[in-house]
């Protein structure tokens, strides 16, 4: 079970006590994701940085993992984003998962001047720095404190699920029960393509109210997740907007995981 605190319209002050919060209630992995701006509400409301959010969350948190959802890989050198996942992952005593994926928001790009280009060339990117992220980390000393989770985000089918194929840990999706298992079947293709195990791959994927459903009906988020537990999916993620970080939605979701069986 994971929760997205979104780092957007908040005080440090306002995520750092909700990640308290949900370390307290039993939350499994936080998540922050990585923008410069915020995705809704206010456009140029307040907003923080991803990675330095992680350094500080590492140290503010004792027991849940930690990650991105997801990092933008057009962001950073991927030697330099080797070497800033490894610091991250002493720092938390091994408790990050490189969360990563192709990048999408134009603004970021435009504003911080990084180059845009296309999804395709985006996802090319992805797929030659990966390597490269774990051929750093070989090299590193002192050297990450375990194997470091890759978790990709996206669910290109021609491309991206490839990749997930070939790079990570875990994958995670987004859509409807039925559009996650269609998913789940091309990347089992692409792992038997490849040859490797898909069991190797955990199955991730974002919960969110049914269309037309407020945010306050929490029970659609068990429902959602229950849906997506069905069709193969196995760590259930929250996003969580500040400034008031409603937790109705962590707890009904953790109720509904506390009662599954096993």
């Amino acid at each position: 079970m994971g929760a997205q605190v979104q780092p957007q319209h908040a005080a440090y002050d306002d995520m750092r006590r909700a990640c308290a919060r949900l370390e307290e209630l039993g939350v499994d992995v936080l998540f922050t994701w990585d923008h410069f701006f915020p995705l809704y509400g206010d456009p140029d409301g307040a907003h923080f940085e991803c990675w330095t959010t992680l350094a500080a969350w590492a140290e503010a948190t004792e027991r849940v993992e930690l990650g991105a959802l997801v990092t933008c890989n057009s962001y950073r050198n991927p030697q330099l984003l080797a070497d800033m996942a490894r610091t991250v992952d002493h720092i938390s005593d091994g408790r990050l998962i490189l969360g990563i994926g192709s990048g999408w928001f134009e603004r970021d790009y435009t504003e911080y001047g990084y180059e845009f280009g296309t999804a395709v060339g985006r996802l090319d990117a992805l797929a030659r720095d990966l390597p490269l992220i774990e051929a750093r980390w070989a090299r590193l000393n002192p050297p990450p404190t375990r194997d470091i989770p890759v978790l990709i985000g996206g669910g290109g089918e021609r491309k991206t699920l490839r990749i997930v194929a070939e790079h990570a840990d875990i994958w995670h999706g987004f859509g409807d029960a039925a559009t996650v298992a269609r998913k789940h079947a091309v990347l089992d293709e692409w792992c038997a393509t490849l040859g490797r195990d898909p069991r190797e791959i955990e199955r991730s994927a974002g919960v969110s109210p049914k269309p037309g459903r407020l945010p306050e009906d929490v029970e659609d988020y068990a429902a959602g997740a229950q849906e997506l537990y069905d069709v193969g999916t196995r760590l259930f993620t929250v996003g969580l907007s500040g400034p008031d970080y409603d937790l109705g939605p962590v707890r009904d979701l953790l109720a509904w995981r506390d009662a599954m069986p096993g």
